[in-house]
């Protein structure tokens, strides 16, 4: 395998869980006067891998940023706890895909994910023995380069990889100085590089 480390974006690279967050933001807001309804599915889908701050300011431009993010606690808590119980819908083949790639390569997830957003989806499909680490701008603060930097100099990578589906992640690879792959089925767009469009390709990839 010509890669030592396998680094994987999480919405829209191994699970889409918007139809899940769309119920959980309609509980978390139904009481919140200044959002005239909660975001649809297409509208989730239409940030995923943004920051928290980008997505708030992205879906309701009317409110201010401290409100933003007073309504993104709210609406995490929720999200959190549906999610660890009902899960996300797996992309087809990633678990036979992690299985696979399971004692020959170190993988990781890096998002822009809450907290504990990550561990919910470990938790809620049985993955945890699959990664050996994980990172997110809600537990360091920082942008998701510098998280990629910072689980391959933690896990002392020479060669990884690291696979999303949007240009955010794209971008955050070439800040990390990390050759990408396209998950060309996720939400999002991203020319002229290396893709797949089946989870089950990445495999020919990588070797």
């Amino acid at each position: 395998m010509k890669y030592d480390g396998i680094l994987f974006d999480l919405d829209g690279t191994l699970w889409n869980a918007t139809e899940a967050i769309a119920v959980s933001w309609q509980m978390a807001l139904e009481d919140a006067p200044d959002i005239p309804r909660p975001p649809t599915v297409k509208e989730l889908e239409g940030v995923m891998g943004m920051t928290a701050e980008q997505l708030m300011a992205t879906l309701f431009p009317q409110i201010t940023r401290e409100r933003g993010a007073e309504l993104f606690q709210r609406c995490c808590e929720v999200e959190n706890d549906y999610l660890l119980h009902h899960g996300g819908k797996l992309y087809d083949g990633i678990e036979e895909l992690l299985k696979t790639l399971h004692g020959q390569v170190p993988t990781a997830i890096v998002s822009n994910c809450n907290i504990e957003y990550a561990p919910c989806f470990l938790k809620a499909h049985g993955m945890e023995e699959y990664f050996t680490d994980w990172e997110c701008s809600g537990r360091t603060g920082l942008p998701k380069g510098e998280n990629i930097k910072l689980v391959v100099e933690r896990n002392h990578l020479k060669s990884p990889v690291y696979i999303g589906d949007t240009v955010l992640d794209y971008e955050a690879a070439q800040q990390a100085n990390v050759p990408f792959i396209h998950a060309a089925y996720g939400f999002g767009k991203v020319e002229g590089v290396p893709a797949v469009h089946k989870p089950l390709e990445l495999l020919e990839l990588l070797k």
